[in-house]
């Protein structure tokens, strides 16, 4: 599938983004380990989440009903999980594989996850190390690094362990398999990452506490069934926050959008950079997560910063799109310290330099980032999203600063986790991106 992206004015409207593809992720996987019913409003469908829901439902001793907006799981919890008949296709989505990778390993049977041909050449160690340490034996290619990763789970013990990486994933990780783990679980990591899975599971009644950067998870822990409310995906909202800011006259609202602030960095680079944006915090309605609507007006007037390292953490999905924004900005903007960037779906830190080149935007490849001078005179260009939804997405918010229409190819990865994107841009911006099949 291709998009060809015409830049024919700024935005004007109000729109609903789709529910948060990480905390979808999250509420399927705790859903089946909780005993009874839990009813998810409002969770993404897409690729991605539609994989992490049939992955669960091959574990059997569930049902899942899909109502609508609603999807309902009821277990009985993982006692009655049994091996899966066929190998778990994760897809795309490193955070569907990391997650069922620490619930798998508290699981007495042997378990297969794969995914894409992307997903493969992601790095699965950071996860295999701890799991391994907890008692999990798990064997994969490149030593367990790599997927597929057969997983012999179960007799798990609890651990004391240190990450060197401050990954929302990781963490994640662990935490499943050490609420299925014989004893008390303490992890480390260097930074606070992103602390979704904290809040689903508190709200479900798991008891974790945090104390000095190290959270500790008793073993032995059943998340409670209930009722969990999937918020609007900040990064999805992301593309429209930057296309309203960099678009002059635009005025768009965005409604019951995820704020959690390990998470909306997009936010803080946007007023650090000058745009006109105004949060209306709504509470939590029934999610694990603060709320907010949010509403940004193109006025013409940002300027490039050099981005603070300690927000990299909360940014680090936006950053692609920071790339537009940095373009369309008065001066330089630097980034550093993403590194994590290079593992992504794509190689983000290279993809999002080509992206910038291929419409003439002047930009310095860093080791950790990249380096943007602006304002730049946008051209028109043929962009390749290199499999990659993210950049499939900010190429086509950079093309509406083009003088003529561009074009993006190889978008159909965006069904990975924002399939409607075309369809709420030409909402918001009529006629802006038509859709062909090639």
């Amino acid at each position: 599938m291709s998009w060809l992206v015409k830049p024919v004015g700024h935005l004007k409207g109000e729109i609903t983004v789709p529910g948060d593809k990480s905390i979808t992720h999250r509420a399927y996987i705790f859903a089946a380990m909780a005993l009874g019913s839990t009813r998810i409003s409002d969770p993404l469908r897409s690729e991605d989440t539609d994989n992490t829901l049939r992955a669960v439902e091959s574990l059997g001793g569930l049902v899942v009903r899909v109502e609508g907006t609603r999807v309902t799981i009821t277990s009985e919890g993982t006692s009655v999980f049994t091996e899966p008949e066929h190998v778990i296709d994760a897809g795309n989505s490193g955070t569907g594989a990391r997650l069922l990778a620490g619930l798998l390993a508290g699981c007495p049977f042997m378990s297969i996850i794969t995914g894409d041909g992307s997903l493969r050449k992601r790095p699965m160690g950071r996860i295999v190390e701890p799991l391994r340490l907890m008692g999990a034996r798990i064997d994969g290619r490149a030593d367990g690094t790599l997927l597929p990763l057969v997983i012999r789970g179960g007799g798990l013990k609890g651990i004391n362990y240190t990450s060197p990486v401050a990954s929302a994933q990781v963490k994640s990780s662990v935490i499943l398999a050490a609420l299925n783990a014989a004893s008390q679980t303490n992890f480390t990591e260097p930074a606070l990452s992103r602390d979704h899975t904290e809040r689903m599971l508190r709200a479900m009644g798991v008891k974790i506490t945090a104390e000095g950067g190290t959270l500790t998870v008793d073993g032995g822990q059943v998340p409670k069934a209930g009722h969990l409310k999937v918020p609007g995906d900040i990064s999805s909202a992301a593309f429209f926050l930057v296309a309203a800011t960099v678009l002059e006259g635009s005025d768009v609202f965005l409604k019951k959008v995820g704020i959690n602030p390990t998470r909306a960095g997009i936010l803080r680079l946007l007023e650090a950079m000058g745009a006109s944006i105004e949060v209306t915090t709504l509470g939590t309605e029934g999610s694990p997560e603060p709320l907010a609507d949010i509403r940004v007006r193109g006025t013409g007037d940002i300027k490039g910063i050099s981005i603070p390292e300690e927000w990299i953490p909360s940014i680090i999905d936006e950053l692609p799109i920071a790339a537009v924004l940095a373009a369309a900005a008065d001066g330089v903007t630097e980034l550093r310290g993403a590194s994590e960037l290079r593992v992504k779906e794509s190689d983000r830190v290279f993809t999002t330099v080509q992206m910038l080149h291929e419409a003439g935007v002047k930009v310095e490849e860093l080791k950790d980032g990249f380096r943007i001078y602006g304002p730049s005179t946008v051209g028109v260009g043929t962009h390749n999203s290199h499999g990659d939804h993210r950049i499939a997405m900010s190429s086509a918010v950079l093309s509406l600063l083009a003088d003529a229409p561009s074009q993006i190819k190889g978008t159909g990865c965006v069904a990975t986790s924002f399939p409607g994107f075309p369809n709420l841009m030409n909402h918001l911006l009529p006629g802006s991106i038509e859709t062909s099949l090639t």
